[in-house]
């Protein structure tokens, strides 16, 4: 088997430290099996048989549940590990399998885009092709998972909720299974298409943050380290063990930041944020501080470069070089404006959604009046843009996208809600889908394509059944979902070990943890790189 690329400090690192835990899941299965088989025997030799044995299960698998639920209690949790503590296995016997079947997965990815051991092949674009697999999806979601959903507004309880969680998932939905067919199939023609799916991505982010912390109110520290769990978690994984840097996941980066920026904007002075002027103030700070970071020439440079270290990038294949912070200067700073639009939209939601509560109680002549025309201008905008935006070449569009992306993600929202039935419609397939858009984005590069060495691009598509290109995509494809939707669960489920939500001296005592053992593992992997050398 041959490697692709020099064995690296962080490879050996995640090596010291995913063999111990595979090998104490293992040890954690083997103790679980005895101890039922033991508990089994127990019961058939028991006098009292039955009741005895309920008894006594009831009450300790109550307490293993509480301890496999996610919760390393005791504050010796790491002296127990290293002490083979045998209680300890069995009760964190989940926690030790979630972490292995992540570990599992990395090696998976590792092997797919890291070795010769599986096959490539070469992209080819067939619009026939690209468009009949795309809204054959359509037509089977929309037969199998077709939903009527009845929840109502929370302001006021009347009508189905403007702009609602199964309308946005599904919203994601459809965008990224055209988002992750454009790279499969090469098809440069939506490229610009491509760039309204990534604005909306991140107009959601403005949106969905400013909704959530400004109706919640909850700053808290283990909120916010949740929250950068869920953005970073596997990709800071995947870069350990790929030898990546973090921006050629560039759509992490590009959330986390605009994610601490509604974070930090609603956290300051956030007992004013019910008074209008404040949020109108902040909104105008936002646009400010992005007009002076990105407009005012020579700002960008004094701003980031001392994040080069995180977000410096080339790409080693690219015929055409750029300076490190080229990369994120533009991808940045096609969509930022666009969550402050988000944002703006989260802020008028309640009032909009009584705009709509009057117009479906006022008389039908009324109502029907105001829709078409609404439509109208939706489609004269929409026809407007599509003319003189849309259809320009790519580099020209990309100078006018920071400024326009707002027009037809507005358009979509005005038409996709301009009924009751259409607000309460969803296909669910697509809302599935939109759950685990993180984690298509970034196994797509290892798992579905190919990169071929660290921090290239994905050009080559993975191979499994060579010269079957169709049925080579339908077994790739079935591969790559299921991975990503479990590695969905396993983030989940491990944000709920290590960061709880209700338990802010536990929660440090993990980050403590965890960043000692990090450490720890790469002095280790230094010394097993170096010491050798230095002998020799």
């Amino acid at each position: 088997m041959e490697i692709w690329g020099p064995i690296t400090q962080g490879q050996v690192a995640f090596c010291l430290g995913f063999i111990p835990i595979i090998a104490a899941w293992v040890y954690s299965e083997l103790s679980e099996c005895c101890r039922k088989h033991y508990s089994f025997s127990s019961r058939l030799n028991s006098a009292d048989g039955l009741d005895d044995f309920g008894l006594r299960r009831n009450g300790s698998d109550s307490k293993a549940l509480l301890l496999e639920s996610g919760n390393l209690r005791s504050s010796s949790t790491s002296v127990r590990f290293f002490l083979f503590d045998k209680t300890f296995y069995s009760d964190n016997r989940l926690t030790l399998r979630a972490m292995s079947e992540i570990g599992v997965i990395l090696v998976y990815f590792f092997i797919c885009d890291r070795t010769n051991l599986l096959g490539e092949s070469t992209r080819q674009y067939s619009r026939d092709i690209f468009f009949f697999l795309y809204f054959l999806l359509v037509i089977v979601a929309a037969m199998t998972s077709f939903t009527i959903h009845h929840d109502k507004s929370p302001f006021s309880g009347k009508s189905v909720l403007y702009l609602n969680r199964h309308q946005t998932e599904e919203w994601k939905g459809w965008m990224q299974v055209l988002f992750v067919m454009y790279h499969y199939f090469a098809a440069k023609e939506i490229y610009n298409a491509i760039r309204i799916f990534i604005a909306s991505y991140v107009w959601m982010t403005g949106f969905g943050n400013f909704s959530y912390y400004y109706i919640r109110k909850d700053f808290s520290l283990a909120r916010f380290c949740q929250m950068m769990w869920r953005l970073n978690f596997f990709v800071a994984l995947c870069c350990v063990v790929l030898d990546n840097h973090y921006m050629l996941y560039y759509i992490c980066p590009m959330h986390t930041f605009f994610t601490l920026m509604v974070y930090t904007v609603l956290r300051i002075f956030n007992r004013y944020n019910e008074r209008g002027s404040v949020i109108a103030i902040k909104i105008g700070l936002c646009f400010l501080i992005i007009i002076v970071i990105w407009e005012i020439p020579g700002v960008y440079d004094v701003v980031w470069s001392p994040f080069a270290f995180l977000l410096g990038y080339n790409d080693p294949s690219a015929r055409t070089k750029y300076s490190p912070m080229h990369e994120w200067q533009f991808r940045a700073g096609l969509d930022r404006y666009i969550w402050i639009i988000g944002m703006i939209y989260a802020y008028y939601h309640p009032t909009v959604e009584r705009w709509l509560e009057k117009l479906e109680e006022a008389e039908a002549k009324l109502r029907i009046s105001i829709k078409a025309f609404v439509v109208l201008i939706c489609f004269v905008m929409g026809y407007a843009w599509y003319e003189y935006i849309y259809k320009l070449e790519k580099y020209t569009y990309n100078k006018y996208h920071p400024y326009t992306s707002w027009i037809p993600i507005s358009i979509y929202i005005c038409l996709r809600n301009i009924t009751q039935s259409f607000r309460s419609y969803s296909l669910t397939l697509f809302a599935w889908l939109g759950k685990i858009t993180l984690e298509t984005y970034i196994s797509q590069f290892h798992i579905w394509l190919r990169t071929g060495g660290p921090d290239e691009q994905p050009r080559k598509l993975l191979s499994l059944i060579p010269n079957y290109p169709m049925l080579n995509y339908l077994l790739t494809t079935a591969i790559y979902i299921a991975v990503t939707h479990r590695i969905f669960q396993l983030t989940n489920i491990l944000k709920s070990v290590f960061l709880p939500s209700r338990d802010d001296k536990r929660l440090v005592y993990n980050i403590v943890i965890t960043t000692i053992i990090v450490m720890i593992l790469y002095t280790l992997s230094w010394a097993c790189l170096n010491v050798p050398k230095m002998m020799g």
